[in-house]
C-alpha cells in the first residue's frame, strides 16, 4: 500500500521536498548578512524563476503534437511487360466511341484541350463534349482520374 502510494504521488512528494529544501536554504542565506538587506528582491526573484520553470514545463507539456496514424488503402495498377492490347469489353460495357478514346488517348499524352482539337482536325467544342462525355461514362471528374481509371481498365496504354 505505501508502494502504490508512493508511486502515485512520486511527483507532487518531489516538488513538496524541493520546495522544503529552497526554504530551508532561503532561510540560512538570510540569516546571513548578504541577504538581510534584500530579502525581498530575492524572494520575489526565486518565485518568478519558479513560476517561470513552471510555465515553460507547462507549455511544453500541452503543446507537444499529437500524432496520428492513418494507413490508407488504395489499388496498384501494375503494368504488365507484355504488349498492350485493348480491352474491348471494357470498351462496350462503357459504351465508348472510338472517337472518345482517341481523345482520351491524347489526353493522356499530356496534349491540352486546343492541341487535340488541332490533331484531330476538329473544333475545340467538339474536343470539349467529347472529353465531358467521357468523363460521365467512366464516371470521373478530372482528366487524371480518366486517364488512371483508363489504364486500369486497359484502354490505353
Amino acid at each position: 500500500m505505501t508502494t502504490s502510494f508512493l508511486n502515485r504521488h512520486k511527483q507532487n512528494i518531489f516538488y513538496g521536498l524541493l520546495l522544503a529544501v529552497l526554504l530551508f536554504v532561503l532561510k540560512w542565506l538570510e540569516l546571513r548578512l548578504l541577504i538581510i538587506n534584500h530579502a525581498f528582491e530575492i524572494y520575489a526573484g526565486a518565485i518568478a524563476i519558479m513560476f517561470t520553470a513552471l510555465g515553460i514545463w507547462l507549455a511544453l507539456k500541452l503543446a507537444r503534437p499529437r500524432v496520428e496514424t492513418r494507413v490508407i488503402e488504395k489499388q496498384v495498377y501494375v503494368r504488365s511487360d507484355r504488349g498492350f492490347t485493348l480491352n474491348e469489353n471494357a470498351l462496350a460495357e462503357l459504351n465508348m466511341s472510338r472517337r472518345e478514346l482517341e481523345v482520351l488517348q491524347l489526353m493522356a499524352g499530356g496534349l491540352s484541350n486546343q492541341e487535340i482539337a488541332e490533331r484531330l482536325f476538329v473544333s475545340l467544342n467538339t474536343v470539349k463534349t467529347h472529353s465531358a462525355r467521357v468523363f460521365e461514362k467512366m464516371e470521373v471528374k478530372r482528366r487524371t482520374q480518366a486517364v488512371e481509371k483508363a489504364k486500369r481498365m486497359s484502354l490505353i496504354p
